[in-house]
């Protein structure tokens, strides 16, 4: 699944990311748009409990970005980005399960917001 505005396709190197993201079967939104959606869902309540930092992790988490890549995006180690992504799990209520992919349902929460 892809969604960019059409200001980032202008930017090639950005598009052709966006592109091996989707093509490797992940997913590619616009930062932009991401950033409006955890607006509205803060304002909801389902992420306003997160911090400023969780929710920019939340947003790269939503882009389809992996640890490695949010720690990458936000300067810092991958084990801040682990703590970051725990503490997200935990404030929204999704405890480990087996059968769930909590980072898609943290996604799928603030989506539905």
């Amino acid at each position: 699944m892809g969604y960019l505005l059409k200001d980032r396709v202008a930017d090639v190197a950005e598009f052709v990311a966006a592109l091996e993201r989707v093509a490797a079967g992940g997913t590619a939104l616009d930062p932009e748009v991401v950033r409006m959606l955890m607006r509205a869902s803060a304002q909801s309540g389902g992420v306003a409990s997160l911090t400023a930092r969780e929710r920019e992790a939340l947003a790269l988490m939503a882009e389809g970005r992996s640890n490695a890549g949010i720690a990458t995006a936000l300067v810092v180690s991958p084990g801040a980005v682990e703590k970051h992504v725990a503490a997200i799990f935990g404030k929204l209520g999704l405890p480990p399960a087996g059968s769930d992919n909590r980072r898609v349902l943290a996604v799928l929460r603030y989506l539905d917001g």
